[in-house]
């Protein structure tokens, strides 16, 4: 692993997360055209927030959601969850947010607000990035990982460079 850290008392940054082979395996899946992909219309449901930007859809699929799993690929990705040492998984959930031909700001929300580790693990390489509630951007690099605190502002934006930007959000203990 490649690692990249940057105050790390907020996040981190790992280049090269998982080895190339595990890692080709879960992106060959999740860029194919069989892998089932769920409409949402709206990137964050934190009411708080009001978004209600019809240009702010996108598509995910939950692995995990309380501990439970709800998926039939969570076996795919129980190697990034190895890799990130869980020990209790709170949501796993996989996003593709859409080229829309410009660059999308989805609205800055918190996953959950109690402290807890999240997670984002990048599947391709795109001009799409996550941007903290510092201002910092993460640039969307094929098998990096972000590590932060979900319970603190952030947001996605979507790409121009590329079909989709795919990515998977692991909210963790």
């Amino acid at each position: 692993m490649d690692y990249w850290r940057t105050n790390l008392a907020e996040y981190e940054i790992i280049d090269n997360f998982l080895d190339e082979e595990q890692f080709r395996v879960i992106q060959k899946v999740l860029m194919s055209h069989e892998f089932p992909w769920f409409y949402q219309d709206n990137v964050t449901n934190d009411p708080k927030v009001g978004m209600t930007n019809t240009e702010n859809f996108y598509f995910s699929h939950l692995f995990c959601i309380d501990g439970e799993r709800n998926s039939n690929f969570y076996g795919l990705v129980k190697p990034v969850f190895d890799a990130l040492d869980t020990k209790a998984i709170v949501r796993a959930k996989a996003n593709l947010y859409p080229n829309k031909n410009k660059a999308i700001k989805d609205a800055p929300h918190v996953d959950y607000e109690y402290e807890h580790k999240g997670a984002i693990f990048y599947i391709n390489t795109n001009n799409g990035c996550t941007v903290l509630e510092d201002g910092t951007e993460v640039n969307s690099v094929a098998n990096r990982v972000l590590l932060f605190k979900p319970n603190k502002l952030h947001y996605s934006t979507s790409p121009t460079d590329e079909k989709t930007r795919v990515n998977i959000n692991i909210n963790y203990f």
